[in-house]
């Protein structure tokens, strides 16, 4: 049985994100201890209890401590099958639990299961410390299809902090091969630009312009050529920024959430002025993007490398783990325009 340490790097949840996914996919049993152990309320909330037992639901695993403020998870898998699958935050406990990382955590075995699965997730899909459901669509998976990863997403419904209750729909197609590498180390020409407003229903109609013109503004040279979504949403109440950017070499993305008090504007701003820094280096993918493509790089059939802004803990915790997994050997690079990471993947 493998052994992992939930206190090791940052210490958050997503060192039992990715045991659990690399668990199902590899059919190993595997102990999780000290569970969340740097953050304040230690131990499982909602959402990493709805991620273990919806793991274990798709591969037929036997569990041991999924239940809210355990410290310890046990998980014995079976093979992973493909279906339709339906889970809830709200049935283990009322909470804005993130809905995407849910789908995160049980994307990688589901692209193996040798057959289609559509798969529905209540919870949050806007809430902070989580990517939104709009990085999800128009981010991360571009990004995974890039390496042949099949997959699509869309948000049924809103879910704010601290009411929840969104839920989002996927569509999974299974690997007709192994993942192909990447190679995001040359920008080269942006291909699109893409600026997203998602406001929930209920709330003013022109929150939805003033957002797209707060990001406009603040991506400066080329935003006023960039396309424009701008949707209104059951749920709520709540709004959401997102500026999206394709590259011949790279996927980034950034985002904002409103809040009461907090003008539109200045939520748009935020999400652009993030992007405008970014822009700045020469780096290919986003910070967070380069942590959430990990694993998939380590699965590939091949050697990938990505330029990143930096080498968050998340992706330092996140390296340390798929490593105990797989023996994959991450090679971090400093360079004069960001952090080259490498690594030889396993061609699962």
């Amino acid at each position: 049985m493998i052994e992992i340490d939930g206190s090791y790097g940052e210490g958050g949840g997503q060192v039992l994100r990715t045991s659990l996914s690399l668990a199902a996919l590899l059919g190993e049993p595997v102990v999780i201890c000290s569970i969340r152990a740097g953050r304040p309320k230690p131990g499982l909330a909602a959402q990493h209890v709805t991620c273990v037992r919806a793991v274990a639901a798709i591969c037929n695993a036997e569990v041991d401590g999924d239940e809210v403020g355990s410290g310890a998870v046990t998980i014995y898998p079976g093979a992973v099958r493909p279906g339709e699958y339906r889970f809830d935050v709200g049935d283990v406990k009322a909470s804005a639990g993130s809905a995407c990382l849910i789908l995160q955590t049980i994307l990688p075995p589901l692209l193996y299961a040798g057959g289609p699965s559509r798969v529905r997730i209540v919870g949050g899909t806007h809430v902070p410390w989580s990517p939104t459901a709009d990085y999800i669509t128009y981010t991360f998976l571009p990004a995974i299809r890039a390496l042949g990863a099949q997959a699509q997403m869309h948000a049924l419904r809103g879910g704010w902090y601290p009411r929840g209750g969104g839920e989002i729909e996927a569509q999974i197609e299974p690997l007709a091969g192994a993942l192909q590498p990447c190679d995001f180390t040359r920008r080269g020409e942006t291909r699109k630009i893409t600026l997203v407003s998602t406001v929930s229903e209920g709330l003013p109609e022109h929150i939805l312009p003033r957002q797209i013109r707060g990001l406009r503004e603040a991506v400066g040279a080329g935003g006023q050529r960039a396309g424009e979504i701008s949707r209104r949403i059951e749920g709520g109440p709540g709004t959401a920024a997102l500026v999206a950017a394709e590259f011949e070499g790279g996927f980034a993305g950034y985002s904002a959430l409103g809040e009461r008090g907090k003008p539109a504007e200045k939520v748009g701003a935020e999400a652009g002025g993030a992007f405008a820094e970014f822009r700045g280096t020469a780096a290919c993918v986003d910070e967070h993007l380069a942590d959430q493509i990990a694993l998939y790089m380590a699965l590939a059939a091949g050697r990938s490398k990505v330029l990143a802004t930096e080498v968050t803990m998340h992706l330092h915790t996140n390296m340390w783990v798929i490593s105990r997994f797989l023996g994959a050997r991450f090679e971090v690079t400093e360079t004069s325009g960001g952090v080259l990471v490498e690594v030889a993947g396993a061609g699962a």
